[in-house]
C-alpha cells in the first residue's frame, strides 16, 4: 500500500497536541500488530518496546518510553472497561477499518468511545 500503517503514526508522534500523550494503534489482527510495530521501529532505526510497541493477546512488548503502541482488539476491549478515558492516550487511530466490522467486538469499542465522549 500507500505506507498509511507506518507514516501517519510517526508523522503525528511529535505533534504538540499530543502533548507527550501515546498514540494507540488498533490493527484487526496478531500478526498485523506485531509486524507493524516492527516495522515502526525500524523506521526510527530502534527495537521494538522502546519508542514503539505492541500488546496482543499473550504477549507485550513495551516500555517505559514507549508511545506508540500497537494493539488488537481485545487488549483495547480491555483497556476501555478498565479505563474508559484512555488515560495517557492522546489519539486512537483505527487502522485496516475495513477488516474491523466482520469482529463483534467493534460495535462495543466505538460505543464506549461514544458514551465517554457524551460524558465530558
Amino acid at each position: 500500500g500507500a505506507g498509511k500503517t507506518t507514516r501517519v503514526p510517526l508523522a503525528l508522534l511529535e505533534e504538540t497536541w499530543l502533548a507527550g500523550q501515546t498514540i494507540l494503534m488498533l490493527e484487526p489482527r496478531r500478526l498485523a500488530a506485531r509486524a507493524a510495530a516492527e516495522r515502526l521501529a525500524s523506521e526510527l532505526g530502534e527495537k521494538v518496546g522502546e519508542t514503539v510497541g505492541y500488546r496482543i493477546r499473550l504477549e507485550s512488548r513495551v516500555g517505559p518510553k514507549t508511545r506508540i503502541e500497537v494493539v488488537t482488539e481485545g487488549i483495547l476491549t480491555r483497556r476501555l472497561q478498565d479505563d474508559p478515558a484512555l488515560e495517557g492516550v492522546g489519539l486512537l487511530i483505527f487502522d485496516e477499518f475495513h477488516v474491523l466490522p466482520h469482529s463483534t467486538k467493534y460495535p462495543e469499542i466505538l460505543s464506549r468511545l461514544r458514551a465517554f465522549s457524551c460524558q465530558k
